[in-house]
């Protein structure tokens, strides 16, 4: 196992110091869905997992992962060499409930639409146009769910 190469303080500031919303990806997708005319609500505390975008006229709602956080299997998610138990447990339960939300969603009739970081950054991003038309061609149609990825994984 690999030590850290900073003191617990330097680590515990640079974590404390990331985002949980409003994220670079995240004001992404929000530009690109407003300049098509969507409109929505941000990040609902009565809603399971305060959803990234909510949009209630559509009764849809649409989480921005990044890989990293919720263990994508994808070119942008590497487990960490240091502190490997405690990495591999957060990332585990952060997955269990995103599936646990997401369940919960759809069983009180909401859609669910996740955009994840690859699909907008690394060597398999798609056009951010692109993106915006999964999306808006989701929110218009009845399918329940939808799953946005990187080349790597076409989107379902």
């Amino acid at each position: 196992m690999c030590a850290d190469r900073v003191s617990t303080a330097v680590r515990s500031r640079i974590m404390a110091s990331i985002r949980g919303k409003d994220t670079k990806p995240e004001l992404v997708i929000r530009s690109i869905l407003h300049k098509r005319g969507l409109r929505f609500r941000l990040h609902r505390r009565d809603l399971p997992g305060k959803p990234d975008l909510v949009f209630p006229k559509h009764r849809a709602v649409l989480f921005v992962h990044g890989c990293f956080w919720h263990g994508h299997n994808c070119h942008l998610f590497s487990m960490p060499r240091s502190r490997r138990d405690f990495w591999q447990q957060k990332i585990t339960r952060n997955c269990e409930r995103d599936l646990e939300q997401r369940q919960t969603l759809i069983e009180s009739g909401w859609r669910v639409a996740t955009v994840w970081e690859c699909a907008l950054m690394g060597r398999s991003r798609l056009h951010v146009a692109e993106i915006g038309e999964y999306c808006a061609a989701w929110l218009k149609s009845e399918v329940a769910e939808l799953d946005v990825r990187g080349r790597e994984a076409e989107p379902l």
